[in-house]
């Protein structure tokens, strides 16, 4: 098991997951699809030329992201345990990670957990920018929420 507890300001990075790694993901996330589904709150805007997309988790609760096919820079601030690769790290306090792509993360919160994900686009859309980072744009939170 990994611990980034004392990586604070350093950028550990997060690598590539294979495809059995992301299919480990994908089989939670149907899991995860027929238990009843809270509401996250996810605030996203384009600013600069930068894509910044935040999801804060409440506590005990799992979350499985999408596939990420581009590289992005993760912004953990809380305490959780994540799935990276073929291990499961803790992380606590304020984490800047260098992410690789693919990638397909599940995520349980131990405390109120924030989630940043960060990439340049020349996207003015925000829809257009979650297009940009993953083919199942149809599956976030952003786009099932509409009617």
């Amino acid at each position: 098991m990994n611990d980034l507890e004392t990586a604070h300001w350093l950028l550990p990075s997060i690598p590539p997951m294979d495809k059995a790694q992301i299919d480990r993901v994908t089989d939670l996330s149907a899991i995860d699809g027929i238990k009843p589904q809270i509401s996250l709150v996810v605030r996203h805007f384009i600013h600069g030329g930068m894509y910044a997309r935040t999801v804060t988790i409440p506590p005990s609760v799992r979350i499985t992201g999408a596939l990420i096919k581009i590289e992005t820079i993760l912004i953990i601030n809380g305490n959780c345990t994540v799935y990276i690769g073929d291990d499961v790290s803790e992380i606590n306090g304020y984490h800047v990670l260098a992410c690789a792509a693919p990638r397909k993360q599940a995520f349980v919160a131990r405390t109120p957990t924030d989630l940043t994900m960060l990439f340049p686009t020349h996207e003015i859309d925000v829809k257009k920018a979650e297009e940009q980072f993953t083919d199942e744009w149809r599956l976030l939170t952003t786009r099932t929420s509409e009617a």
